[in-house]
C-alpha cells in the first residue's frame, strides 16, 4: 500500500513537474493550470469517498484492482493530450481513480495491525505519497528529458501495470481477502451530524493545504522570474521539500503511537505554530533557504495529517475505516479543488506573496475549527481501550 500511494503521487506530479515545459508547448496559462489541477482536485474529492465506501464493502483485494487499473490508463493517455480540455478530462478520470489510494491504505492498517501499531501503520502506508513527491523529479525529469513529457506519462502507466501484476499474488493473502465485519466494535458510524466528524475534515483539510500547494505550485515558483529554475534544475531541487513530508509522517505517527489520542489537541496546536513560517517563503531570495522552509512546512503538514486520522479512526467505527480516509483526503482536495485557480491567479499576476500568506494561515483556520467543535479538546475519541482526546 506504501508502494501504491508512491505510484499514485508519481502520476500526479508528473505534471506539476512538467507544467513549465508543456505550457510552453500548448499554451496553457497558470490559470488553466489552476483549473486542470482543480479538475483532478474534484474528481478527487468525489472519489475519496465513493471508494471508501466500496472497499469497505467489496474488500480490498477487488477495490483496489478496480481503482489502479481505472488511473494506470487514464495516466499513460496524457501523452495524448493536446491542451486545456484534454489535460482537465484526463485529470477527471486520474483524479477518481486516485480517491481509492488513502482509503486502501487505512483500510489495510485497520485489518492487518493491531492497535498500538496503527499510528506507525499509517506513516508506513502513508509515506509513499511523500516518497513519490521525492521520487517524481529525480526520476521524471530524467525520463521525460529522454523521452519527452510524452513519454513520461507513458511510463507512469507502465509503473502502474507493474503494480497490478505483484497485487493481484499478494492480494491472496487471507487478511487481505477477508471481507470487512460490520459490527467489529461499539464505536459510532460515521454521521455527517457528528460534530467530531466535521473537527477532523477541518483539521485534515485545512491543515493539508501547504502541501497541496508546494506540490502544485512549487515548479511554478521555482521557475518564475523570482528564480528562473529551468526544467532540468527543477528536477535536481523538487524533491527536497517533500522529503520533510516523508520524515514527517514517520515522526508524527511516532508522536501519536508513543502519546496516545490525549495529546491530539497539543500536538495540533504546536503544528498550527510551526505553520506560520511558511507566510515568510516569498520574501527569500537564497535558494537554499527556501528549499529548508519548504522542507519544514511540508513536514508540519504531516502533523495535521497524522493526528486527524488518529483521533478519526479511534472515534468512529472500524468497519468504516476506508470511508472515513476517503472523507479526509476527499475533503483535502475539495479544498484545494477551490483554491488552486485562486492561486493560479495570483501567479500570473506574480502576488506570491499572498498566495503564500493564504496557504500559511489555513492551517490555524483548521485548528480553530478543530478546537471549537471539539469543545476545545473535550469532546471523547473512544480508543479500543479507552476513552482519549
Amino acid at each position: 500500500m506504501m508502494l501504491v500511494s508512491t505510484i499514485s503521487y508519481i502520476d500526479r506530479n508528473t505534471l506539476a513537474l512538467l507544467i513549465p515545459t508543456i505550457r510552453q508547448e500548448t499554451g496553457i496559462s497558470a490559470e488553466q493550470y489552476g483549473f486542470i489541477v482543480s479538475a483532478f482536485s474534484i474528481a478527487y474529492m468525489v472519489g475519496n469517498p465513493i471508494w471508501g465506501a466500496l472497499l469497505d464493502r467489496l474488500g480490498l483485494r477487488l477495490g483496489m484492482l478496480l481503482a489502479v487499473g481505472l488511473w494506470t490508463v487514464a495516466s499513460g493517455a496524457h501523452a495524448w493530450a493536446a491542451g486545456f480540455l484534454s489535460f482537465a478530462a484526463l485529470r477527471l478520470v486520474l483524479g477518481f481513480g486516485e480517491g481509492a489510494t488513502f482509503p486502501g491504505a487505512l483500510r489495510t492498517v485497520t485489518q492487518t495491525l493491531p492497535p498500538e501499531n496503527r499510528g506507525r501503520g499509517v506513516a508506513l502506508s502513508y509515506s509513499g505519497g511523500s516518497l513519490g513527491a521525492i521520487i517524481t523529479p529525480l526520476l521524471m525529469a530524467p525520463v521525460a528529458a529522454l523521452l519527452g513529457w510524452r513519454g513520461g506519462f507513458l511510463f507512469t502507466g507502465a509503473i502502474g501495470v507493474l503494480w497490478l501484476a505483484w497485487w493481484s499474488w499478494l492480494s491472496r493473502r487471507d487478511d487481505i481477502r477477508a471481507l470487512p465485519v460490520a459490527s467489529e466494535d461499539q464505536r459510532p458510524r460515521v454521521s455527517f451530524l457528528d460534530r467530531r466528524l466535521w473537527a477532523f475534515l477541518s483539521s485534515y483539510a485545512l491543515g493539508s493545504v501547504p502541501l497541496g500547494f508546494v506540490l502544485y505550485y512549487g515548479a511554478l515558483y521555482l521557475a518564475s522570474p523570482r528564480f528562473g529554475l529551468t526544467q532540468s534544475q527543477l528536477g535536481q531541487v523538487l524533491w527536497i521539500p517533500p522529503l520533510g513530508w516523508e520524515v514527517g509522517y514517520f515522526f508524527w505517527g511516532w508522536v501519536c503511537d508513543r502519546l496516545g489520542g490525549r495529546s491530539i489537541r497539543n500536538i495540533l496546536a504546536l503544528a498550527t505554530v510551526l505553520s506560520l513560517p511558511l507566510i515568510a517563503a516569498p520574501y527569500v531570495r537564497s535558494l537554499p533557504v527556501l528549499m529548508v522552509q519548504l522542507f519544514f512546512a511540508m513536514f508540519i503538514t504531516s502533523g495535521f495529517i497524522i493526528p486527524s486520522v488518529h483521533y478519526a479512526t479511534h472515534t468512529f467505527s472500524r468497519a468504516q475505516t476506508a470511508l472515513i480516509a476517503g472523507l479526509g483526503a476527499g475533503s483535502f482536495s475539495a479544498f484545494i479543488g477551490v483554491l488552486a485557480p485562486q492561486f493560479g491567479r495570483w501567479f500570473d499576476q506574480q502576488n506570491y506573496e499572498l498566495a503564500f500568506l493564504v496557504a500559511g494561515l489555513l492551517p490555524g483556520v483548521g485548528f480553530v475549527l478543530w478546537m471549537a467543535l471539539t469543545g476545545g479538546g473535550r469532546s471523547s475519541a473512544n480508543k479500543e481501550t479507552s476513552p482519549a482526546v
